[in-house]
């Protein structure tokens, strides 16, 4: 764990409560990141400071696991258990005189846990390595990931339905382009800091255990930079915009969510970039609708094409099609044309399903009034009733 973590309320950034859902964590943050957007606010260094804030807690609390990591950290430093400067031997809460356990936690598996098996487990990991068996440090550094980013798009029905690419502008920190992510002025590199050994952390005894915190001449990375990049002042990233281009593919459904894997803001010093999520937002359309892989229409027909029967071409997502209506067919009746629904992601396509509605006549001619006279008592001739069964009738 990060151990800048334990100094920053993720959840007062977002504006929520600790017991806060998913859900509340995903619509705090897409308000905010909204509101502050640089593209928003250009020039306003506030808002891009408040964005970047927003931006890493949303990271950590919208991935359970991170969650966990972070509650639990911050429920145990707030115990008491461990002072500001490292472990407190004689403190109360949940350890007795001594610093020895009393029942809720173990020392063993505080201390001991993770670094025993030589893996993961135990509290020591949770820690991210702030404490370590008899002061011996971590043999190496972990560079530090950047956050992921999210942001949205909108597309067309069809586009959705069919698949597009599309240009995502976007402004966030990405890898200097001077130094290439390195922090150093171009022609010079890095050196190991001497204090750590490169490991990024620093060891001390405090009576029987060993206290591991991030170096302060390195803090924490395991290297020095003599002279810094001019452009990035040796972080290695800038705020800039860039275009991404993405491929949405084919059937994606409104709210969805796309992830891009090292698109997201650069990591420190060259370190590993973080993802990028796109939720996929999908318009209306005025002829098509969806359900599920199947798409869905309403055809307006005649009175006489449902008693005689008919062929009508109808639109897809790929040209056009006839649909055979039989005679006799109902008002309100769906067919099914195979295989020309929403593509699947496994291969195929779903069906289309075109239902028909009557389009009565607002207006007709004297002549079309009198057949329509005529029809009615041949109608009734026939001994054709409508209502015949209905209501008791």
């Amino acid at each position: 764990m990060n151990r800048e973590w334990l100094e920053k309320d993720f959840y007062k950034e977002l504006g929520i409560s600790s017991s806060a859902s998913q859900d509340d964590i995903k619509k705090a943050y897409r308000k905010l990141a909204r509101d502050n957007h640089p593209d928003k606010n250009p020039g306003d260094a506030k808002a891009e400071e408040r964005f970047k804030a927003v931006s890493e807690a949303h990271a950590v609390l919208s991935d359970p696991a991170k969650r966990k990591e972070y509650d639990e950290a911050r429920r145990l430093f707030a115990s008491g258990g461990f002072g500001r400067g490292g472990f407190s031997p004689g403190g109360s809460g949940a350890y007795g005189p001594g610093g020895f356990a009393t029942g809720e936690f173990n020392l063993g598996d505080i201390f001991g846990g993770a670094a025993a098996a030589g893996g993961d487990g135990g509290l020591g990991d949770l820690l991210g390595g702030l404490f370590n068996r008899g002061g011996g440090a971590r043999t190496s550094s972990r560079p530090r990931r950047g956050s992921d980013v999210e942001t949205e798009t909108t597309l067309g029905f069809r586009e959705a339905a069919q698949g597009v690419t599309v240009p995502l502008r976007m402004t966030s920190p990405s890898p200097c382009t001077t130094c290439h992510g390195s922090g150093a002025k171009p022609g010079t590199s890095p050196r190991v800091c001497p204090h750590c050994n490169g490991t990024g952390v620093v060891s001390r005894n405090q009576g029987a255990f060993g206290f591991s915190e991030p170096c302060d001449d390195c803090r924490g990375t395991g290297s020095i930079i003599d002279d810094p990049c001019s452009d990035c002042r040796g972080t290695g990233i800038q705020n800039r915009t860039r275009t991404i281009t993405v491929r949405i593919p084919p059937g994606v459904r409104d709210g969805q969510r796309i992830r891009l894997a090292g698109q997201g803001e650069a990591g420190l010093r060259g370190a590993p970039a973080g993802d990028l999520f796109v939720t996929v937002h999908v318009s209306q359309d005025k002829v098509f609708g969806r359900n599920g892989d199947d798409l869905t229409l309403v055809l307006p027909v005649s009175y006489t094409e449902l008693v005689l029967g008919t062929t009508v071409s109808v639109p897809t997502l790929a040209g056009r099609v006839g649909v055979k209506v039989p005679p006799g067919t109902a008002d309100g009746r769906t067919l099914r044309v195979r295989g020309r629904g929403v593509p699947k992601r496994g291969g195929g396509a779903g069906d289309l399903l075109v239902t028909v509605k009557v389009a009565v006549p607002q207006k007709l001619d004297d002549n079309a009034v009198e057949a329509l006279r005529r029809y009615a008592e041949a109608e009734k001739t026939s001994g054709f009733d409508p209502r015949a069964g209905w209501a008791g009738a």
